[in-house]
């Protein structure tokens, strides 16, 4: 294993307290337990939002932090969930007295800490909603979700919320808009490489030298299948065409009542992509491929939009929801609107995102 890193047990310290050095004009951060707040937070009767997960995966979320998208982000240790009492912290830090909107994804994990956070943030006089990402359509069920997992959307999601947070929109609002964005977001990923944990040293999975992986999760879980390698243009077409043709998709989601204190279950369907829909096109890369072969997934998604009757008005190419260096890519699409692409467009601005300003 070569990495840039001194010992693994600081991996994530050290790469915080390097953030925190290169963008003091954006966010601060706060340490045991560990989170990254906006520089200017709290801000008067804004709703805070906050998102989080295990590093490996950056910039998500911590990149995302600043005006217009994230208040906060709780960053765990690699590839492991941050912590109740990091997601409390850091509400008690960002809430102006208008609530948190929680951006959660569906991670086990992610889901049993925020739950606890939510609870714990009630009892402390705090309003705090949780709203769930389940956008992968390559599985149902994986080694780490109940249900599909959470991955491209949720970055859409981010700005999104983060611009009508921004905008003045309360936190039923905000609820109401995220689950908008997760009902209409649809994602799915293949994996070229495995990826090095640090703190482990060697691949956390084995794939041959001719093999990829389809409907590979941001944690190396398996996806669909294994296949033998081919080009950009049909690897980018088994990701497009399982988007577009992916039917409706319901579930039963548990999310935490503000006004009662208790959990309840909200009934949601993803309805399919239609000829004549507007979507923003997607394509990331998992941390190890260059902007030069998502510029040429990009392409070939552009074709298949138009085959289908899909009309591309905005787009995101980059790195920007990782697996540390895997490589592979992931496309997102997410049907839009006139009040999606108004809050789409609005100006951000932070450490890994920004325009308008």
């Amino acid at each position: 294993m070569k990495k840039l890193i001194n010992n693994p047990d600081n991996f994530v310290r050290e790469s915080l307290e390097g953030m925190a050095a290169a963008h003091p004009e954006l966010i601060k951060i706060h340490f045991d337990p560990h989170f990254i707040y906006r520089a200017d937070t709290p801000l008067q009767n804004k709703v805070a939002i906050i998102s989080g997960g295990g590093s490996g995966h950056e910039p998500m979320h911590g990149g995302f932090v600043g005006m217009g998208m994230l208040d906060a982000a709780c960053p765990g240790e690699v590839f492991t969930s941050p912590t109740p009492d990091q997601m409390l912290e850091a509400a008690k830090i960002v809430n102006s007295g208008a609530g948190v909107l929680n951006i959660v994804k569906n991670y086990s994990g992610d889901v049993m800490n925020f739950e606890m956070a939510a609870e714990l943030a009630f009892s402390e006089g705090i309003q705090a909603l949780n709203i769930l990402i389940d956008d992968d359509i390559a599985v149902k069920d994986s080694l780490y979700t109940q249900g599909r997992r959470g991955v491209g959307t949720t970055i859409l999601a981010e700005k999104i919320c983060g611009a009508a947070a921004q905008q003045g929109y309360n936190l039923k609002q905000l609820a109401d808009l995220c689950r908008k964005v997760n009902m209409s977001g649809r994602s799915m990923g293949i994996a070229l490489t495995s990826c090095t944990p640090p703190a482990k040293g060697s691949p956390i999975f084995e794939l041959g030298n001719q093999e990829i992986e389809v409907g590979i999760g941001i944690h190396g879980e398996p996806g669909r299948q294994r296949i033998t390698f081919t080009s950009a243009n049909e690897m980018t077409e088994i990701l497009a065409t399982s988007i577009i043709e992916d039917s409706a998709y319901s579930r039963i989601l548990r999310e935490w009542d503000t006004q009662i204190g208790e959990w309840v279950e909200v009934e949601l369907t993803n309805p399919p992509l239609r000829t004549g829909d507007s979507v923003l096109a997607f394509v990331n890369s998992m941390g190890g491929t260059p902007l030069s072969e998502l510029y040429i997934v990009y392409r070939q998604l552009v074709k298949l939009c138009e085959q289908d009757g899909l009309k591309i008005v905005r787009n995101l190419v980059g790195p920007y929801i990782t697996a540390l260096e895997m490589q592979g890519c992931s496309i997102t699409l997410l049907k839009m609107d006139e009040e999606l692409i108004k809050l789409w467009d609005a100006p951000v601005k932070t450490a890994a995102l920004r325009w308008g300003v």
